[in-house]
């Protein structure tokens, strides 16, 4: 992943923060810039326009679960290993970015999402499944079905967790993520 600056951290965190508590019309970029504690002209500088900021917001942090997952894939593990091991470190990564899930969850659901500039990074999840299918570990789902399928129990089992006020013990998400397992292995 790129290296970003120390100011345009500062403004995602500030627009993550704003965007969770107000939505994204109810986020200027005035709110943004004083929350950040940045120059207007800094906003500017990194992006074109509000839309700008959030879709480049949502590819950033999106580039970081890509990360989380393409690093738990060179782990030496098997292939059901990976798979928890990547449900669980993805897991880990909402819990500690709540504020990122928020984002995603809102982000997902609104016209943003149609714009196919931002939505384009995928990592190595739909490969890993497809290696999956045709190695016979996973039922033949189209591997998209699957990211979909898997991506969502992880994100929703944050929220139960996170915005639930339902905290899991270790042993219950290993087997919420052995249900998820059971439900798409062959």
């Amino acid at each position: 992943m790129e290296h970003i600056s120390d100011k345009k951290k500062a403004i995602f965190a500030s627009a993550l923060e704003l965007i969770r508590d107000n939505g994204f019309h109810g986020t200027p970029i005035s709110s943004v810039v004083k929350n950040a504690g940045v120059a207007a002209g800094t906003v500017y500088h990194y992006f074109e326009s509000k839309d700008e900021l959030i879709c480049e917001l949502y590819v950033y942090n999106r580039s970081r679960m890509i990360e989380i997952i393409n690093s738990a894939l060179t782990e030496e593990l098997s292939y059901k290993e990976k798979f928890f091991d990547i449900y669980i470190r993805l897991y880990k990564f909402y819990i500690q970015n709540t504020n990122v899930l928020v984002f995603f969850e809102q982000f997902v659901n609104s016209p943003y999402i149609s714009n196919k500039k931002y939505t384009q990074p995928q990592g190595q999840l739909p490969s890993f499944f497809k290696d999956g299918i045709d190695k016979g570990y996973l039922k033949s789902i189209k591997p998209e079905i699957l990211k979909v399928l898997t991506l969502g129990s992880i994100a929703t089992t944050a929220k139960l967790n996170k915005c639930g006020n339902n905290p899991l013990a270790d042993d219950e998400l290993k087997q919420i993520v052995g249900i998820i397992w059971d439900g798409i292995k062959k």
